[in-house]
């Protein structure tokens, strides 16, 4: 699960202690990113689409270590969107590693590198 980073301390704090309602999941589809909205309140993914990066708008993915998160920043023709994802050794630690116990921190390092080998659009 991911979310948008945040914009501040006290948000980054808000949304560490798992106060904020605004999750998503983000999948790599067969030639797009996509963001899905996930319901904490009903631990279920809803069924409409957030936002649709295709793979062809993307210039650069980085990845970043701060403080208690790491931060995916996705480069497009139009946007820079950071998103904040848990670090894969806090994962237990927060409500939303109740639902996938540990597939987080055992698939973390491999979505990375699927992330950062995404076929990108011509610079």
């Amino acid at each position: 699960m991911v979310s948008y980073a945040p914009e501040n301390l006290s948000d980054a704090i808000v949304k560490f202690l798992g106060v904020s309602t605004e999750f998503f999941v983000l999948q790599i589809c067969r030639g797009e990113l996509v963001l899905v909205p996930f319901g904490k309140l009903d631990w279920g993914l809803k069924k409409e689409v957030t936002l649709a990066i295709p793979f062809s708008k993307i210039r650069d993915v980085e990845m970043k270590k701060a403080g208690l998160n790491d931060y995916l920043t996705i480069r497009t023709e139009e946007d820079v969107i950071t998103l904040s994802i848990q670090q894969k050794e806090l994962s237990f630690l927060r409500s939303s590693g109740i639902l996938g116990g540990s597939w987080h921190g055992e698939n973390m390092d491999e979505t990375i590198k699927m992330l950062q080998e995404l076929p990108k659009g011509q610079k």
